[in-house]
């Protein structure tokens, strides 16, 4: 059986994956951890609507910011992963080479010379401008659709979130050393057909999410669009009547469409969608629990994120 050696970046993203799936395991079978431990846990895991008071560190205060700053994310994206396919654009057709600072980020990430980024394959122009595509509509929705409360994450979860997508944008350079598909000026047949269905899967998951958020604002607005409420209300229509969170579910399809515009070959990237399916399983989880709580007519059929199954 032919072992995959294991770059920096993919310890990374898989113990990344390892602390979200210990900490779903934790919440889903009701485990408790010893002493102040379990509020320290839970005040890690949880935000928004999900924390409640008797869940906070007692001797371990933590700094918390509103919920509704999560656009910063989507800003820091736009802009970091904006700049990257700018970069790798003037590599494919200006023949520059990338910055010095990239190259020692990336050789830290991968252990690969300089020369496995002297060709930009088009694999990766297509990831880089669905992350930006990604970002950027995500940062209108949050600036212009979502209507927040007054709900608060804490300090470490919006560093994690400003880090996350500059990772993010490094991890899709350091698979353009591991991609065997032809460069820029050739296109294949294979390769042509691994792009189309990502980019269709990409598209068809960023409108289910859309949708998702649209119809959770409805439940704070009017028909006019004026604000009514900060209330958290029960959400139904769409998706919805399948799973507590379908815009969890879409943010999962949007990444594991990006691993099949890589042909579903790279196992870098497969690792990214391991973190992204623990992280949402989780962060479902707790918000379906907080729904089946509060609303004592919760639909029972219902999942946490995955039609029929969880």
């Amino acid at each position: 059986m032919m072992l995959v050696a294991l770059q920096t970046v993919d310890i990374v993203w898989l113990l990344l994956a390892l602390c979200f799936l210990i900490a779903f395991g934790i919440c889903k079978f009701s485990l408790t951890l010893p002493g102040e431990l379990e509020y320290i846990f839970q005040a890690f895991i949880r935000y928004g609507k999900t924390i409640a008071q008797t869940q906070q560190p007692r001797n371990v205060p933590l700094l918390y910011v509103p919920k509704r700053w999560f656009w910063h994310f989507y800003a820091v994206s736009v802009f970091w992963n904006g700049l990257l396919l700018f970069f790798s654009l003037r590599t494919v057709f200006l023949q520059e080479q990338l910055p010095v600072f990239l190259w020692d980020l990336l050789g830290f990430l991968t252990g690969e010379p300089k020369t496995a980024w002297g060709e930009i394959k088009l694999t990766i122009l297509v990831l880089q401008a669905l992350v930006w595509i990604h970002s950027f509509r995500r940062l209108l929705e949050c600036l212009w659709v979502s209507v927040f409360s007054d709900g608060l994450i804490n300090i470490v979860q919006y560093a994690f979130g400003l880090s996350y997508y500059i990772l993010l944008g490094l991890t899709v350079l350091s698979v353009n050393a591991s991609l065997t598909t032809e460069g820029i000026s050739v296109l294949t047949f294979s390769q042509s057909i691994w792009h189309i269905a990502g980019v269709l899967l990409f598209l068809w998951a960023s409108l289910l999410q859309h949708r998702s958020l649209s119809l959770l604002a409805s439940l704070r607005t009017s028909s006019s669009g004026r604000v009514e409420t900060f209330a958290h209300r029960m959400p139904h229509g769409g998706w919805f009547e399948r799973v507590s969170c379908p815009h969890y579910l879409a943010e999962l399809l949007i990444y594991t469409a990006l691993s099949i515009c890589c042909g579903c070959s790279s196992f870098t990237w497969w690792l990214v969608v391991l973190y992204v399916l623990c992280n949402q399983v989780l962060a479902a989880h707790l918000c379906h629990e907080y729904y089946r709580r509060t609303f004592k007519t919760y639909p029972p059929e219902r999942k946490a994120i995955i039609p029929f199954l969880l």
